[in-house]
Parts: C-alpha cells; sequence; structure tokens
C-alpha cells in the first residue's frame, strides 16, 4: 500500500527543495523539525536534497518552510515544473583550485626538509591562512549555523579539526620563544606545526565533497531523462485544420496528428491509421508494437512508420510518464528498512564522537605527558584531530539514499518501477512466485490453432462460415475466428488472382453470451458456439464428435462448435498462445531460488498444457481458480510459510496482487492491478518480472555492502586515530575516499541489465 492510500482526509503531501545538507546527520535533524510540527511526517533525501512531507490541514507550506530555515538549512517549496539545476560541485569549485595550488608549497615546505628553510613555519602558515578559512569556509558556515541551534553535524567534526590544527599550530609560532627569537630550521621543525594538516584535509574534504557531488548528480541521470522523455509540443486537429501547440495546453478529447519518426504527446487511443510504437523508452522492450484503430498509446513513444491519429485520453499529470515519474520519485525519497539502523546511529553520531576525541585528547596527556618539549601534547592534538577528521558520517548518510536513487532510476529506464524502498527487502525474503496465465505467463489473445471438418465439409468452408458469423460479433473468441477466416480468404485470393479474399455477410445474425452467434450466411443458416449452444438449437452431436471435441479440449485448446443447416459440420480449436520468452523467464525464476507456480481460471487441461510448456511443475498448477479463489490460494500459501510474489495483469488479479507479500503488475494490465502491485513491470514480457526481482535485489545488495563498509570504515578508522596511529592527513583523505566510493559502489547499477 502506497503512502498515498494512508493519507487522511485533508492531509496532503508537499515536496520541499532543501539545500545545506551535508551528511545523515542533516538529515536526521530536518527530518526531526518537521515532525515535531503536529500531524507532519517527513521523509527527507540527502542526494536528491529534497523532503517528501505528509501535512495535515492547518499547517501552511510557510511554516514547513520555516521550520527548515530555522534548523539552519535553506528549504523552498519544490515546483512541478522543474528549473535547470546548477550542479553543486560547480560552487565548490573555485574553493577546490585555490585550495590545491596552496597546499602543496604548505606540503612540501612541512614535509620535505629539501624544501625547508629559514622561517619556513610563518611562510606555511600565510599560505595556509586562505584554505582554512575562505576554502574550507562551507564547513566553518555549516557548524556555526548548527552550534546556534545547539546540533552537531559532520561539518562540525571537520570546522572544529581544520581550526583546531591551524591555530594550534598558530599558537605554537606565537608562544614559543625560540620560534620568534631564532626561527631556524631546526627549532621550526621541533616545534610540531600543523599547517599542512589543516591545509591537506581541507584540500581533501573538499575534493570529495566534489567528486560526490558529481557522482551524485550522475545517480539522479536516469530520473531527469525520465522527466525528459515527454514531447514538448504536439499536432492537433481542430476544425479539420492541424495545429501546433505546446504539450502542456492538450486536453483530453484533442485528437493529435502523429507523423512517422513523431514522439506521441501523450497517452491515448488510436482513431485512425496503423503504425509501429517503439515503446522502448517507457517499457525497457526494444520490439516495436503494431498498432491500429482501437488501440492504447502511451506519450512520449516514438511512432516508427504510418501517419496516425490518436485521441488523448490522459494529459499532464495524469499520463503513464508522469506517474512513472511519481512513482520512482517516492521510492527514491522514502527508507528501506534497513536504513533505520543508520539513521538511529547517526542522530547521536556527532556528539559521541566529540566525546571521543575529546577523551582521546586527555588521555593521551596523562599517559604521554606534556614533557618539557610539548611531545605528549603534540601526540594528544595529533590523535584528537585525526579522531575528529575519520570519523565522518557522510557515507553512512549517503549509503542508502545513492543506492535507492541509481537503483530506481536505472529501473526506469528498462520499464521497471519499484514503487517504495520496502519492496527492495520483500524481494530478498520472496520464495514462491504465483503467475497469472492470461497476459502474463500467455499473450492473453486467442488464435485459431486447428480445423476440424467432418464428412461432407471441407476445412476451409467451415473457417469460412464461422468467421463470417462471428465477424459481426465483439466476443475475444469471435474476433479470433474471424480473422483467422479472412487472413486465410485473403491469402487464397493473393495466391489465385481471385478478387476479394473477403468474408460473405450474414444476415438475422443473433448471439448468446457465454453461449455463441447464429446467422445466414449465403442462405445456410450457421450457428457457432459452445456444446449448450447447439443443443438449444436442436442440433444433435454424435458420438464420434463428442470424442474429437474432447481431445481437442484436453489437448489445452478452447473447442467451438460450427453447425450448417442443422448439421455439425466441424470444430474450430483455438489457442491462447505462450509468450515467446516465458519458459527462459521461469527458468531464471528458479535459477533465482524462486518456485514457479501458475494460477488461471481455465479448465486443467489447458493449464496442464501451458505449464508443461514454460517449465512449471505440474503439481504448481492452479486451474479453475476464480478471481475471489485467486486471493485465497495466496492466502494458503502464506499459511504454509510461503512468502509469495504475485504477477498479474487484469481487475481480476487485483485483490491477489494486494495480498501478496509481493504485487507485480505487468504494464500491459489494468490500472487497478497497477495500482494494487508494489512492482511494475511496463513492458509485456515475463522476463521483465525476473528483472525487476533482479533488481531489487541488486539494489538492496549493494545498500547493504554500503552500510558495511560505512560502518566497517568508523568501527576501525575512530579507534585507531584514537591509538595515535593515524596521522590527520590521511584520515583526511581516507574520510573523503569513503564517500566517493559509497557513491561509485552505487553508480554499478547503472550497468544493470546492459550486455557485456
Amino acid at each position: 500500500m502506497s503512502n498515498q492510500d494512508l493519507l487522511q482526509p485533508g492531509t496532503r503531501v508537499v515536496e520541499l527543495d532543501i539545500e545545506g545538507m551535508t551528511c545523515a546527520s542533516c538529515v536526521n535533524r530536518v527530518e526531526k523539525k518537521l515532525g515535531k510540527l503536529e500531524g507532519v511526517q517527513a521523509l527527507v533525501n540527502l542526494p536528491l536534497e529534497s523532503a517528501h512531507v505528509t501535512v495535515p490541514p492547518g499547517i501552511t507550506n510557510e511554516q514547513l518552510v520555516d521550520t527548515v530555515n530555522a534548523a539552519g538549512y535553506k528549504a523552498t517549496v519544490h515546483q512541478p515544473t522543474p528549473a535547470p539545476e546548477a550542479a553543486p560541485a560547480e560552487n565548490l569549485l573555485p574553493r577546490l583550485v585555490l585550495a590545491a595550488l596552496l597546499t602543496v608549497p604548505v606540503f612540501l615546505i612541512s614535509m620535505v626538509p629539501a624544501f625547508q628553510f629559514p622561517q619556513w613555519g610563518w611562510v606555511a602558515a600565510a599560505l595556509a591562512l586562505p584554505v582554512v578559512t575562505w576554502a574550507a569556509w562551507p564547513f566553518h558556515r555549516a557548524a556555526a549555523i548548527n552550534a546556534r541551534h545547539f546540533a552537531s553535524t559532520m561539518d562540525t567534526l571537520v570546522s572544529i579539526g581544520v581550526a583546531a590544527a591551524y591555530l594550534f599550530s598558530a599558537w605554537q609560532l606565537l608562544s614559543d620563544p625560540l620560534l620568534t627569537e631564532h626561527p631556524g630550521m631546526e627549532e621550526m621543525e621541533q616545534a610540531g606545526l600543523y599547517f599542512e594538516v589543516a591545509a591537506v584535509v581541507t584540500t581533501f574534504l573538499l575534493l570529495g565533497r566534489h567528486l560526490e557531488a558529481n557522482a551524485k548528480q550522475k545517480a539522479g541521470d536516469a530520473l531527469h531523462a525520465l522527466l525528459s522523455l515527454g514531447a514538448k509540443d504536439a499536432t492537433i486537429l481542430r476544425d479539420g485544420r492541424e495545429q501546433r501547440i505546446p504539450a502542456g495546453q492538450l486536453a483530453v478529447g484533442d485528437i493529435l496528428v502523429i507523423r512517422p519518426g513523431g514522439k506521441i504527446a501523450t497517452d491515448g487511443v488510436v482513431v485512425d491509421g496503423t503504425s509501429a510504437v517503439d515503446a522502448s523508452l517507457v517499457t525497457g522492450e526494444s520490439v516495436p508494437v503494431e498498432v491500429e484503430p482501437g488501440s492504447r498509446v502511451t506519450g512520449a513513444t516514438i511512432n516508427t512508420s504510418g501517419r496516425l491519429l490518436v485521441k488523448a485520453t490522459r494529459v499532464g499529470s495524469e499520463t503513464t510518464l508522469a506517474q512513472m515519474a511519481r512513482l520512482v520519485s517516492q521510492a527514491q525519497t522514502g527508507k528501506a528498512p534497513i536504513a533505520r539502523l543508520a539513521d538511529r546511529i547517526s542522530a547521536v553520531f556527532v556528539p559521541v564522537v566529540l566525546a571521543v576525541a575529546a577523551l582521546t585528547f586527555v588521555l593521551w596527556l596523562l599517559v604521554a605527558g606534556a614533557g618539557a618539549t610539548g611531545g605528549g601534547l603534540r601526540a594528544a592534538f595529533t590523535a584528537a584531530v585525526a579522531v575528529l577528521v575519520i570519523a565522518c558520517p557522510c557515507a553512512l548518510g549517503l549509503a542508502t539514499p545513492v543506492g535507492l536513487l541509481t537503483g530506481t532510476g536505472r529501473g526506469a529506464q528498462l520499464g521497471i518501477l519499484i514503487k517504495g524502498p520496502q519492496v527492495l527487502e520483500d524481494t530478498r525474503t520472496v520464495d514462491t512466485i504465483l503467475l497469472d496465465k492470461t497476459g502474463t505467463v500467455t499473450t492473453g489473445v486467442l488464435a485459431v490453432d486447428s480445423t476440424l471438418a467432418f464428412e461432407g465439409f471441407g476445412e476451409r468452408e467451415v473457417l469460412r462460415l464461422a468467421g463470417a458469423v462471428e465477424a459481426a460479433s465483439e466476443h475475444p473468441v469471435a474476433r479470433a475466428i474471424a480473422a483467422a477466416a479472412a487472413a486465410r480468404e485473403a491469402r487464397r485470393g493473393r495466391e489465385s488472382a481471385h478478387d476479394g479474399g473477403h468474408l460473405p455477410p450474414v444476415k438475422g445474425f443473433r448471439s448468446a453470451p457465454g453461449g455463441g452467434v447464429t446467422g445466414t450466411v449465403e442462405g445456410r443458416l450457421i450457428v457457432a458456439g459452445r456444446t449448450g449452444w447447439l443443443e438449444e438449437n436442436g442440433i444433435a452431436i454424435t458420438p464420434h464428435q463428442a470424442r474429437a471435441q474432447t481431445a481437442a479440449e484436453a489437448a489445452g485448446a478452447t473447442a467451438v462448435w460450427v453447425a450448417v443447416d442443422g448439421t455439425v459440420s466441424g470444430i474450430v480449436s483455438l489457442r491462447d498462445t505462450v509468450k515467446p520468452g516465458s519458459r527462459a523467464a521461469v527458468e531464471r525464476m528458479k535459477a533465482l531460488g524462486l518456485r514457479p507456480l501458475l494460477l488461471t481460471g481455465d479448465n486443467a487441461a489447458v493449464a496442464a498444457q501451458v505449464a508443461a510448456a514454460v517449465g512449471i511443475d505440474p503439481a504448481g498448477v492452479y486451474a479453475g481458480v476464480l478471481p475471489e479463489g485467486k486471493v485465497e490460494v495466496v492466502k494458503t500459501l502464506q499459511a504454509a510459510g510461503a512468502t509469495v510474489a504475485m504477477a498479474g495483469d487484469g481487475v481480476n488479479d487485483a485483490a491477489a496482487l494486494a495480498q501478496a507479500d509481493l504485487g507485480i503488475a505487468m504494464g500491459s494490465g489494468t490500472d487497478v492491478a497497477i495500482e494494487a502491485a508494489d512492482l511494475t513491470v511496463m513492458g509485456n514480457d515475463l522476463s521483465q518480472v525476473v528483472q525487476a526481482i533482479e533488481l531489487s535485489r541488486r539494489t538492496l545488495a549493494t545498500i547493504k555492502t554500503n552500510l558495511f563498509w560505512a560502518f566497517f570504515y568508523n568501527a576501525v578508522g575512530i579507534p585507531v586515530a584514537a591509538l595515535g596511529l593515524l596521522n590527520p592527513m590521511i584520515a583526511g583523505a581516507a574520510m573523503a575516499a569513503s564517500s566517493v566510493l559509497v557513491v561509485a559502489n552505487s553508480l554499478r547499477l547503472r550497468n544493470f541489465g546492459r550486455k557485456a
């Protein structure tokens, strides 16, 4: 169930853009501040720099913005049409360049004897000053803002560490008489100056932030690409004339003119023309889909050949593309259960680190002693600064949201929509998958498989007469028979150079729902339908004919009787064909440790034939199941201890999709099925269901890997630093690298599904 379903009457959702957040502590702080407003619930996303806020009546947008601003950040209400975004990294680049240019000479002067000279400490202090002030200003500013609100974040640690290193060194220079009266190389070397530490740490952190910002931007590219897929303009017919208007001005009922190569501007139904539509950008399927009058088309797909007239059925925020973008964005904003531990830790992380740094400083002084030369003081200071610098919770804050951002973004490119972070956990535990037969495993479109003619009649004659009478019906079985008969007649007409090839007209047509049809064709009374329909029309069926019909149904076919002038003339057999990729998809499910089961309302013979064709065990077939029975099947499996996924596409699947631990809807299905599901594949291929599960599991695994290394890094790094075994410069480099590595690991998901 989505968050939207849980909203109370009058409750609304507000999207906020938030500037100034740098780590998990910032996220936690904003969520807590917003949560103090009565009835407000907020989910804050660090890489997207946004907040998804559920707001009750009586709370205004201004209150939300003011609350975030009062916490030391800058909030604005998100606008539906996003303005071009400036990369956050660009704001840091000038500071990074200056820091790098000045840090190199500071490092060489301080660390390489060959570059040292009398009074080099004063030169290092002068060169490092712009680095620790202007270049490091983003850290100091954020720390000061948080301090005013009695809060602390990663920036607090960095600011204190950098400032302490510089101020301690400056105090050494100014307070030591030897350095002020005899500032030679030996005296400088013994003084324990840390100007290079302050400069190098600042430079490494700026570099890390710069790389991290670029990487986060790449992680969000998929969502931005999805939002930009839609057509900007549309050509419509008004009063018989073509008129070009912005896509945003389209209204339901407008008739769009789509020329070959043109992009379909919105969801609609084809009213004229035939063509093949390339839907790969939306569904992930590479094969164009044939469309004709009555076919549904989706906005942002491309018309590859003929001219189409399309009647708009959904526009603006109601289109499939807009709903996809909304689902992806909501999924990226949410929190997976696995992230809760990181949230709890980050809430107390910075105060604990400050306490550890202070304790480290005191213990080192007690153990080593200040000494005449200040060696103990320098050791204590070095260890405390290293603790501050190494203990950055940034990697923790990025571990989950960047993984989600990249995984769901890649899913959108493949036509896979993950409704929320909880889905990732569900895919990990699923061990059984129920597959609805019609429309999921099979095409859902009946096609004539064979025609059997009894004595006195020919196969062509039986199919031709049946097709002629069925052509007047709208039933799917009737349409399939009429289409097969028309195709055969057209083919015969081409081969024999005869005129026509068309089916003859029918007179006196009538039909009975669930029974069959009757009508006069070329002066002959034709009756087609089920056994009961023939009996109702006084037509006798011989035992031999009954055995033929039983054999056809036992083989998994739908058998339709055809009678001419009161005599049974033959049987037309139809089958719902298995989709080409279904068998391979079932094998992949087994490889993932899933037990595939087949669920259908059809008879047992049809179900067994389909199960055998795709490799499902006969014991795993549920046939003759009504819609309410599908829910009972799911409940029975769950009661037996199975964690159940359900894949379906119809209205009759919606209840079972909602009941299942993981509901997977086929995008070719109904809106109600898609709404009830947790995962939606926009295509029509069962292999996409497997790909959706694989992507979800891969995303979860990536997030777990990120969190493991983020925890491991801090668990190891802080004690090592506290023991004085870690130089603050190395700590700064490692801290910056940890965030970049977490993001880089997540970016590997962008290659999911691509062939090597």
